[in-house]
């Protein structure tokens, strides 16, 4: 690889992934729009972890913007592309879905086709485990057919991001991996995800609002198995290719809590609600493809990768 162009950069995942490449020495060119989907300065503390790598460039701006696009296209000519950017989030993808298309859909078409006339070798998409729905083929594997049947604005948008890479595969030959992840978590993570949420909440000894009676079940994969087959994914073009990132185990909503509270020493006070429209009863990922062709091999087990993410979280977030 000669340079990757990171879309979402500032961003949980984004960031990470662009660190990883920095320390290989490859040159990343990083592009975020800086949304306030959460505090913004979150994403510039990772961009000033970014900014301390001397091949790293950064230019604030939204991937639907095809003038900007064509102007760092130009300049950096990327060799790879590994898009992160979109807006996440179920819940409020039912509150607003054209924000949601816009973002996602619009914004993933105005970088595929780029990625065509600039020649892009090979080009890595983050879809999602959202697009399986309540799928009833345990563990998901990437060819069910229950990805044509979203429950959410936010995993339509998402299928239908990997139906148009399909289509520029097809039609201009692209190199295209999509990635689906599954319930990354770890060290910088989203203040809106579980993990945060609750170690938040044990030290602040607040109330957690617990969806649905806890039996819902989720594929928890740490930061740093996910980031190295994501890497390989960027590193081996295979023409069209899905593949699940996920931990392979599942862990439910009642044993999470569990945990938190074993980690942090303290007890969960809990505010119970209904399961909400839109959020899936199971996750959990099928990895053999990704172990086939990305070398994919997870090693952290969820008990210890929240232990590493509580330990940061005392060091970088406690009281914020």
């Amino acid at each position: 690889m000669k340079n990757v162009l990171v879309t979402g950069v500032a961003g949980f995942i984004g960031s990470h992934v662009a660190q990883a490449l920095l320390k290989r020495k490859i040159e990343v060119i990083g592009l975020d729009n800086l949304n306030d989907y959460y505090p913004v300065r979150f994403k510039e503390e990772n961009l000033h972890r970014l900014e301390t790598f001397p091949g790293f460039t950064f230019h604030k701006l939204d991937i639907s913007n095809l003038d900007g696009l064509d102007e760092v296209f130009r300049r950096h000519r990327p060799s790879h592309i590994a898009h992160l950017a979109a807006r996440a989030g179920v819940r409020p993808s039912i509150a607003e879905p054209f924000l949601y298309e816009q973002a996602n859909i619009h914004g993933t078409l105005a970088l595929l086709e780029k990625a065509r006339l600039y020649n892009i070798e090979n080009f890595v998409l983050t879809s999602s485990s959202s697009v399986y729905g309540n799928s009833q083929q345990i563990p998901f594997r990437e060819d069910d057919s229950a990805t044509d049947r979203p429950i959410s604005p936010y995993a339509a948008t998402k299928k239908a991001t990997e139906v148009i890479a399909h289509t520029y595969h097809h039609l201009y030959g692209l190199n295209i991996n999509v990635i689906r992840p599954f319930t990354v978590y770890g060290p910088a993570g989203r203040p809106d995800m579980a993990p945060w949420l609750f170690i938040d909440a044990a030290l602040k000894r607040q109330a957690i609002k617990k969806f649905g009676g806890g039996e819902t079940r989720r594929d928890y994969t740490y930061i740093d198995d996910f980031v190295a087959g994501f890497i390989n994914a960027i590193e081996r073009p295979l023409g069209y290719e899905i593949f699940n990132l996920g931990n392979s185990a599942t862990v439910s909503l009642n044993e999470f809590i569990t945990i938190v509270e074993q980690i942090t020493g303290r007890k969960l006070l809990i505010d119970n609600y209904p399961a909400q429209p839109g959020d899936v009863d199971l996750t959990n990922a099928d990895i053999s493809r990704a172990r086939n062709y990305l070398s994919y091999a997870p090693q952290t087990s969820f008990p210890e990768g929240m232990e590493k993410f509580y330990r940061w979280f005392l060091e970088h977030r406690q009281n914020q």
